[in-house]
């Protein structure tokens, strides 16, 4: 998922819990011990990538950590960062929204540190930043601290990471900030209808699967034994990945990883126990309507997309056909923007390793919103030809995706939730290897991407309008399939 400003604008819009959304960042193969990996130019097309080699190394220590450095030391600064393979999809239906729970007890009392109140004041003592971010398919923590503090901030992240205590107090305190979160959710509008699209797109069965904000019931009601749970089944190091950015060493962070953390115990794989159940495939396309106090309409169409882990190639042809659909000046926003049917449009793919949505968005006005629907099923039927894209939209796509890929570098602590999030959902190596891949995505790689995914696809076309604009244009469902 590499969505241009225009594709970020819409989604932020759209986004029932944009904190608690997967939001793919740039991208990170697994190798075993001691090993160094960078980006490698492979020639495409017409053009090989001209970034630079990442100064990344990584090691697996024997308990089954995965440790990454990445080295900047551009400022005295280092960002310490655990990320887990837990969030959503691996949420039963009497777990929805507890991924999400136990993120916020994690800045909380532990074995070291006996309250919530004496762990912020070890943070200011130690003069970091920090935060946790809960999503699909991936739960991170970080802390951003001197680097001459590097081994307290990784004794502070052990303690926390290893040794919570769950104190019943703290989580009741706890539930009202979490169902503060949901609330401002539920007030606003766009949520109600990506809820609504979501349970029709994955099916109501599986929805806890792809629903990160959660069930407020669950969230309200469950005892501190399911946060023990959680604890215990995913957050093992082998489960786990170290990440270090900044002005580190990597031979300093092998050893201080080691002498921290290499007496954490290895788990069982959660995914062996635990498995998670395939995605249903969407069997018939579905529409939904929702009605809120909204000043234009907004209106969706949803497909399945890829599996990152299943289906490589075409996360590649996903990313570059969206960043192309979303370029001012393309057939596509001249017909549909231009011509004034919508204020704004455009598409973007989220990548998953267990299934990504594919997702085309617009606003008009209700007066429009059924010519823009037949509009919007034109180009859809027209996304496979071969001129749908010049070789210069094309070219100034895959560019919009190297650059943003050396952008999110620049920055040794977002470039560490990129790498974390790229381990949880891929690996390594596809990150590393993300921007050759998409030089070489050429025009039937992007056919084959909406032949198998969106055209003639089943999908779920979701619309967002004020109840009067609704009765005004005498709007049902059928009109929308």
């Amino acid at each position: 998922m590499r969505p241009t400003a225009l594709a970020l604008l819409l989604a932020a819009a759209l986004a029932g819990c944009s904190a608690l959304r997967p939001q793919p960042p740039a991208r990170v193969g697994a190798s075993g011990a001691a090993s160094a990996d960078s980006i490698a130019g492979v020639d495409s097309l017409s053009r090989a990538s001209t970034a630079a080699p990442v100064p990344l190394e990584t090691r697996t220590l024997p308990n089954g950590l995965r440790v990454v450095a990445h080295r900047n030391p551009v400022v005295p600064l280092v960002t310490i960062e655990i990320d887990v393979k837990n969030g959503a999809y691996t949420q039963t239906p009497d777990y929805e929204g507890l991924a999400h729970l136990y993120e916020h007890m994690f800045f909380k009392a532990n074995r070291a540190i006996p309250s919530q109140e004496r762990w912020l004041e070890r943070t200011r003592e130690l003069g970091m930043a920090w935060n946790g971010t809960t999503s699909a398919e991936r739960v991170n923590y970080y802390f951003t601290l001197h680097r001459d503090d590097l081994r307290e901030g990784l004794e502070f992240m052990r303690d926390a990471i290893r040794y919570p205590l769950f104190d019943q107090g703290e989580l009741e305190r706890e539930r009202p900030v979490v169902l503060g979160e949901y609330d401002r959710n539920e007030s606003n509008p766009p949520f109600a209808l990506a809820k609504a699209v979501d349970s029709l797109l994955w099916s109501p069965a599986y929805f806890s699967r792809k629903n990160t904000i959660g069930n407020r019931e669950v969230i309200a009601t469950t005892p501190r034994e399911k946060m023990t749970a959680i604890q215990q089944r995913y957050y093992v190091p082998n489960n786990a990945a170290l990440i270090l950015a900044g002005d580190v060493e990597p031979a300093e962070v092998f050893r201080l990883a080691e002498e921290v953390f290499g007496d954490w115990e290895r788990g069982a794989d959660p995914f062996s126990t635990h498995p998670i159940p395939p995605v249903p495939p969407l069997a018939a396309s579905a529409a939904v309507v929702v009605e809120r106090p909204v000043s234009s309409v907004t209106l969706t169409m949803s497909w399945q997309g890829p599996s990152v882990t299943r289906n490589t190639a075409f996360t590649y042809a996903a990313d570059l056909f969206s960043a192309a659909l979303n370029l001012p000046g393309t057939g596509f926003q001249k017909r549909i923007v231009d011509s004034g049917l919508a204020f704004g449009a455009g598409m973007s793919y989220t990548t998953l390793s267990h299934v990504g949505p594919v997702t085309l968005r617009a606003q008009t006005n209700p007066e429009k919103l059924l010519p823009l629907r037949r509009a919007l099923q034109r180009e859809i039927d027209a996304f496979d030809e071969q001129d749908y894209f010049t070789r210069a939209q094309i070219e100034a796509a895959r560019r919009s995706l190297e650059v943003a890929d050396v952008y999110v570098r620049e920055r040794p602590s977002g470039f560490a939730h990129t790498l974390g999030y790229w381990w949880a959902v891929a690996n390594l190596q596809y990150y590393l290897n993300y921007v050759p891949n998409v030089l070489n995505v050429d025009r039937d790689d992007l056919a084959g991407f909406v032949r198998t995914y969106v055209q003639g696809r089943p999908r779920v076309t979701g619309v967002l309008i004020a109840p009067a604009d609704r009765a005004k244009i005498a709007l049902d469902r059928e009109d929308l399939l």
